[in-house]
C-alpha cells in the first residue's frame, strides 16, 4: 500500500472523528435547549460537554482535517509578490513557526502533565486528558511546518502549500 493511500485513508478516519464529536456537541446542545427551556430544569454537564467538544474539534480540525490552503489567512503581501519570495517567505515563517512551537513544547507538554490535579465540575474530566488535544495539535503543527520548510528550502512542491506556484522550482 503506498503512503498517499495510508495518508488518505488517515485523514477520512481524523474527518469521521471530528463529525462525531461535532454530532456529540450537537446533541449536547439540543439536549441543553430541551432541559432548560422545555422542561424547565437546567443541566451544567451538556454546558460542560459542549464546551469540550468545541475545544477538541476545533484544535482536532487544526492539527489533522484543514489542509493549509483551507485556512483562513490575510495574504495580500503573500499573493503580492513573484513565487520566489512566496518562497523565501514560508521558510521564514516555517522556521519562526518551528522555533516556537519547539520552544514552547516542553513547558506546554510539563503543563498539561501537571493538570492531572484538577477535573472538570460536571463530568469529572481531569485536565491533563482534556488538555492532550494541544499536545496532538502542537505534534502536527511542528510537523506540518517542518513539511512546509522542507518543500520550501528544496524547491519541491508540497501539497499542503497555499498556492501552486509556492516551492515549486522557477
Amino acid at each position: 500500500m503506498r503512503l498517499s493511500h495510508v495518508g488518505a485513508f488517515l485523514k477520512k478516519r481524523a474527518e469521521n472523528v471530528l463529525a462525531l464529536m461535532l454530532g456529540i456537541m450537537f446533541l449536547a446542545f439540543i439536549a441543553q435547549v430541551v432541559f432548560r427551556y422545555f422542561l424547565n430544569f437546567p443541566i451544567g454537564w451538556t454546558s460542560e460537554l459542549t464546551v469540550v467538544m468545541w475545544l477538541w474539534i476545533v484544535l482536532w480540525g487544526a492539527a489533522f482535517v484543514v489542509r493549509e490552503d483551507e485556512e483562513i489567512r490575510f495574504d495580500l503581501v503573500y499573493g503580492a509578490v513573484p513565487p520566489g519570495a512566496r518562497r523565501g517567505m514560508t521558510v521564514v515563517f516555517a522556521i519562526a513557526l518551528l522555533v516556537i512551537y519547539l520552544f514552547s513544547f516542553p513547558a506546554v507538554l510539563d503543563y498539561v502533565l501537571f493538570m492531572k490535579v484538577q477535573a472538570t465540575a460536571y463530568l469529572k474530566i481531569r485536565f491533563d486528558l482534556l488538555f492532550s488535544i494541544y499536545i496532538l495539535f502542537a505534534v502536527a503543527v511542528i510537523f506540518r511546518y517542518g513539511w512546509l520548510l522542507w518543500g520550501a528550502v528544496t524547491g519541491r512542491a508540497v501539497e499542503i502549500l497555499a498556492s501552486d506556484d509556492v516551492g515549486t522550482k522557477s
